[in-house]
């Protein structure tokens, strides 16, 4: 099996060099951010994910070889559009999945859209993308921000944190986090004292953690991800919040930005992820695997870019073509049972996969016995309650 892997864009000169396809071939293309803020939240380890997966499957289907591409988007809509186009009209790429960033997901989308092509989106979270920007060849997997709401919001809430101020991240993905958690909040009977939206790959917060602690709300809420998360944390370590009294909540946290903070600065953080290493025998074989390839454990990117890309080909396979209109028709009817969505995994009509969500609370340095040994499981958050049906979610294509 040969695994092509496609060079990122040469911003400088907005040109792309590919590796040339092959014709006879079942093409998967791995788009993210690989080099900035969100390159450890996915980037080459959702690659090694999407390649376990293909391996796992055989490396064949429907006697054609599977091969994959990956590129850079650097979390430009506009430079992952022009990749995404020449891939489906020069290179004959089948499917994109991971898609880390919600804007640069939405963008897709439409242009899969357009294209008849199918895109998995995992990475991103922002619920729009099963909700008023669905379409019939878009999918969403591993998680959305009605989900991190519903887990990580709801358990703060119910335990007393009636009052919240957000830092968002000033683009789709933080407005969608910001607006889900706190409808959430709200309906629960808590209030938003405010917000403050913040420039993707900030390196300083100071004046937007001083904003936050002078709110006196009792949670912080942090509607970022990746670096950006992990850096308001340790600032806010700077500026005695969480020991003047008030709670950070990591909305979208996974084991990465836990490993990059150390249990020192991460403990009693509670976080929502749909996937952890260490919960049974299935996920520690398929995790062992991983890191031996990596260096790093999977999280719910990776694990959720491997079930992806496997339930792609399953679907593939179970149609007995390629043709995108029969492949999402499959991809609808089949159960996901896989080591990220373990037996109970269905697509709903707009796109959306729906399987339970786990609310972690980061342990203490001393509660942790082994390498990555980061969280004890507080509650499971079943798959009907983290997603809204099809019908509640906004998605034309149920009315």
């Amino acid at each position: 099996m040969r695994l092509g892997v496609l060079p990122a864009a040469i911003a400088a000169g907005g040109m792309l060099f590919a590796i040339p396809a092959s014709a006879d071939a079942v093409k998967i293309g791995i788009l993210n951010d690989q080099s900035g803020v969100y390159a450890d939240y996915g980037g080459k380890y959702s690659l090694e994910a999407a390649r376990m997966a293909v391996e796992d499957f055989g490396g064949n289907v429907l006697g054609e070889k599977i091969e994959i591409v990956s590129a850079d988007h650097q979390n430009k809509p506009d430079l992952a559009t022009s990749i995404a186009r020449r891939w489906y009209e020069v290179e004959g790429v089948d499917m994109i999945t991971e898609l880390t960033t919600s804007s640069v997901a939405l963008a897709i989308q439409e242009l899969s859209k357009e294209k008849k092509k199918i895109d998995i989106v995992v990475g991103a979270a922002t619920s729009r993308i099963t909700g008023d920007a669905c379409t019939p060849y878009g999918f969403h997997w591993a998680y959305d921000t009605h989900a991190l709401a519903v887990g990580t919001g709801g358990a703060l809430v119910e335990a007393g944190g009636d009052t919240w101020f957000f830092m968002t991240a000033d683009y789709a993905f933080g407005y969608a986090l910001e607006k889900d958690t706190g409808d959430l909040v709200k309906a629960k009977g808590g209030k938003v004292l405010g917000s403050v939206r913040i420039p993707l790959n900030s390196s300083d917060f100071s004046s937007f953690l001083l904003q936050a602690q002078s709110s006196k709300a009792k949670i912080i809420g942090l509607a970022n991800a990746g670096l950006d998360t992990t850096n308001s944390i340790k600032q806010a370590a700077e500026f005695g919040i969480v020991s003047g009294g008030q709670k950070l909540a990591g909305l979208l946290l996974t084991i990465s930005e836990v490993h990059g903070l150390g249990l020192q600065a991460a403990q009693g953080l509670v976080l929502t992820e749909g996937f952890y290493w260490d919960q049974n025998d299935k996920t520690r074989e398929f995790s062992q695997r991983f890191i031996k390839r990596t260096g790093h454990m999977p999280s719910m990117i990776h694990a959720g870019t491997y079930s992806a890309t496997l339930q792609y080909l399953k679907a593939v396979k179970a149609a007995g073509t390629k043709d995108s209109d029969a492949v999402a028709k499959k991809l609808k009817e089949l159960p996901v049972d896989d080591v990220f969505a373990q037996g109970g995994g269905k697509v709903l009509e707009n796109g959306r996969m729906v399987h339970d969500l786990y609310l972690f609370e980061v342990k203490k340095p001393s509660e942790s016995k082994k390498p990555w040994d980061y969280y004890k499981q507080i509650a499971v958050v079943p798959g009907d309650k983290a997603f809204p049906s099809a019908r509640e979610s906004g998605c034309p294509l149920t009315k």
